[in-house]
Order: C-alpha cells, then sequence, then structure tokens
C-alpha cells in the first residue's frame, strides 16, 4: 500500500488497500480516515478527479462506512 500525494485544498494523501478495500485520506487537517469497503473504482476516480474535495463529498462521505484513526 502506498501513499499519494493528491493536489488539493481538503485531502493531503490518500492510499487504498486493495486486500481489504480500505481507503485512508489524510486530510489537509491533519486527520486521517479509513473508508471501509471503497470499490477500488471509487479510489481510482478520486486520485483522478479534477477536484479531490468534491469528488469525496458526493461519492464517498456519508456512503462508506468509517472510523477516524
Amino acid at each position: 500500500m502506498e501513499w499519494r500525494q493528491l493536489s488539493s485544498s481538503v485531502i493531503a494523501r490518500v492510499a487504498y488497500d486493495e486486500t481489504s478495500h480500505t481507503l485512508i485520506i489524510e486530510f489537509r487537517s491533519g486527520t486521517t480516515y479509513e473508508y471501509f469497503d471503497v470499490p477500488e473504482k471509487i479510489y481510482q476516480e478520486l486520485v483522478d478527479a479534477a477536484s479531490a474535495g468534491t469528488y469525496f463529498a458526493e461519492n464517498i462521505r456519508d456512503v462508506y462506512r468509517y472510523a477516524r484513526t
């Protein structure tokens, strides 16, 4: 699992565990969350999005179970 830096005002970096389908997001605020049962397609779309913050708000937040780490 490797971290990928994002050019986003909201998200600093992300990582994805293909085995457990866990998306890890570190926000610019310094907080990190794990989102569970996220399809790899969603992770890839987040990384490729023109606005990662908007994509996150519309497709990940309030959709997948999560835990603050």
